[in-house]
């Protein structure tokens, strides 16, 4: 009963969040009816229908899919590469606390550096259609790792001391002690990551012109003065960052749930066949 009643308030909490989360998108859109008025530019501020209208036509172009892929593969990259780099250093520098001061100008100097000014020095140093994933990597590694290195330092450290009295620091102790008492930390980063990661990739492919990706026809949509297909973009990728910090996890959540549940069904289970033994036993 008090499951049921569980399941019921969070599908209404569920919902709840829905109709805000639809709220706030109808409040985006009276901001820039208001902007348009306030500044008496149509073009620049398209009504909520125009941006609507766009926003279909692109989602049933096929060529919108396209480039989606070559975005979404831009910033999947550089989420791997900083995510490995940024957990790895925030670790050492949770450990060790001389690491920490020694990384911390290098760290500060990759956090406040202009973007532009980083693009530039990369557009020297490697191809253009490296630009995006890699700029993007350089910036996100100090949001990872400072998050890494904060959860390193909130762990117990007695409860640290005590695994490392039965064994030395090794991946199983990696993956079954520090990670999991990180997650928190680790999976704020991962969504403000995501967000800030999808700004920075169009932003590098809008300045270096990546052939087929979402940068580059943003930069044709304003070239040719389309304003409502940049709303209708800023829309789509929007979605895409709610889906990559949404998806994930509610697919984690589905996975612990079905494994809870077989957990379950083998303990009633187990009962019923000790019983059956039993009675088997009796009568032979």
């Amino acid at each position: 009963m008090e499951k049921n009643n569980s399941e019921s308030e969070g599908k209404k909490s569920g919902a709840k969040d829905a109709f805000v989360f639809f709220l706030g998108i109808i409040l985006i859109g009276c901001l820039i009816q208001i902007a348009g008025k306030v500044k008496g530019d149509a073009l620049v501020f398209p009504s909520v229908p125009e941006i609507l209208a766009a926003f279909i036509r692109l989602v049933r172009t096929p060529k919108t899919y396209h480039l989606i892929f070559t975005s979404l593969l831009h910033l999947s990259e550089a989420m791997i590469f900083s995510t490995l780099a940024g957990i790895s250093i925030g670790i050492a520098e949770g450990m060790c606390p001389f690491l920490r001061k020694l990384l911390s100008p290098m760290m500060i100097m990759m956090r406040s550096i202009p973007m532009i000014v980083l693009v530039v020095i990369i557009m020297i140093l490697t191809k253009y259609s490296r630009v995006p994933h890699t700029a993007a990597t350089l910036i996100l590694i100090p949001l990872i790792s400072e998050a890494a290195s904060e959860g390193c330092q909130r762990i117990d450290r007695e409860l640290i001391d005590v695994y490392r009295l039965n064994s030395d620091f090794s991946p199983r102790i990696l993956f079954s002690v520090y990670i999991p008492l990180m997650a928190g930390y680790l999976k704020q980063a991962y969504i403000n990551a995501v967000g800030m990661g999808m700004k920075l990739i169009v932003s590098t492919e809008y300045l270096v012109q990546t052939k087929n990706s979402l940068g580059k026809e943003v930069y044709s949509s304003s070239y040719f003065n389309e304003y409502q297909d940049i709303y209708a973009y800023a829309i789509i990728m929007i979605l895409l960052v709610v889906l990559m910090t949404k998806a994930p996890f509610w697919i984690m959540r589905q996975i612990a749930k079905k494994t809870q549940k077989s957990i379950l069904n083998k303990e009633k289970s187990q009962p019923e066949e000790a019983a059956r033994k039993n009675q088997s036993a009796k009568f032979s």
